[in-house]
């Protein structure tokens, strides 16, 4: 390493004294040495006086932004400024979450009465109720009771419509009608019905008819002065059914009657009630 330094201070004195000499035409002259060691470095000298300012060089490039400074003490609220001009209204924002409830009102007036609702479904069967205490019997009053037995006091009535038999010999109930002949059912129930006819002069074609269909029907001659037809059946009737006895032949209308006797009669009477009448009848009474 110290061969090579030498070297380059050998060079660099040979040419520092060629380039000295062709500046002051002296005749070269060649001084080198081999450096010995530095020696202490010297006092510093007086300054010098300030050189003339140079040209302003080029400018250089941006230095990097510096730090972001610390926030500064918050100032003084300025003085309010004029309002400006309203702006446009602009889009409806979105909704807002709900706010709390705020405190309950009083409360206010009674409004009017609305109009009714419509009627609801109806219910669950609700569950049965205790037993009641065993009401009195009253038998006697849960009897139907129907009867009735008329004659007739005019001869030869008309054909084809129900025979009004005029006068009452019972009458149980007022179910039978002498304004119209018939009788008019009250009860369900079994009934029996009978008629005894005298007949003169001519034949005698009758029957017993339930609204309008005919039951029974009799034919009886005429073989002498009086003669007697009679007739009797069973049967169930509903309530306001209606029974009635009618000539259905014009030319076999033979019914006589005296007015002075009963001779010509229609009866009838209830057997006995339908028992799903009579339970629902004990139940109203229960």
């Amino acid at each position: 390493m110290w061969v090579l330094m030498g070297a380059v201070c050998l060079c660099h004195c040979v040419f520092g004294q060629l380039l000295d000499a062709r500046g002051k035409r002296a005749p070269p002259r060649v001084i080198c040495s081999v450096p010995g060691s530095p020696g202490m470095p010297g006092k510093p000298g007086p300054s010098g006086s300030t050189g003339a300012d140079g040209n302003v060089g080029i400018a250089g490039r941006d230095g990097r932004d510096g730090r972001k400074g610390e926030r500064g003490e918050r100032g003084e609220t300025g003085l309010k400024g004029r309002v400006g001009p309203a702006g446009k209204i602009g889009e409806r924002g979105d909704r807002g979450l709900t706010g709390k409830r705020g405190p309950e009102g009083g409360g206010g007036d009674v409004g009017p009465h609305g109009r009714l609702g419509h009627d609801g479904e109806k219910g669950d069967q609700g569950k049965k109720g205790q037993r009641g205490k065993a009401g009195s019997c009253k038998c006697g009053s849960l009897l139907p009771k129907s009867a009735f037995s008329v004659g007739i006091t005019s001869s030869y009535p008309v054909e084809y419509a129900p025979i009004k038999f005029n006068k009452i010999l019972f009458n149980e109930g007022e179910h039978y009608n002498p304004l119209t002949g018939k009788y008019i059912c009250a009860y369900p129930g079994i009934y029996y019905f009978s008629y005894d006819i005298t007949l003169a002069n001519k034949h005698l074609a009758i029957g017993l008819v339930q609204n309008g269909q005919y039951r029974i029907k009799t034919f009886d001659a005429n073989t002498g002065n009086h003669d007697v037809a009679s007739g009797s059946t069973v049967m169930y009737l509903n309530p306001e059914d209606e029974v009635w006895l009618e000539i259905f032949y014009a030319d076999q209308n033979g019914l006589f009657a005296d007015p002075g006797w009963t001779d010509s009669l229609f009866s009838g009477f209830l057997l006995y009630a339908d028992t799903d009448y009579l339970d629902a009848l004990a139940e109203d009474y229960s």
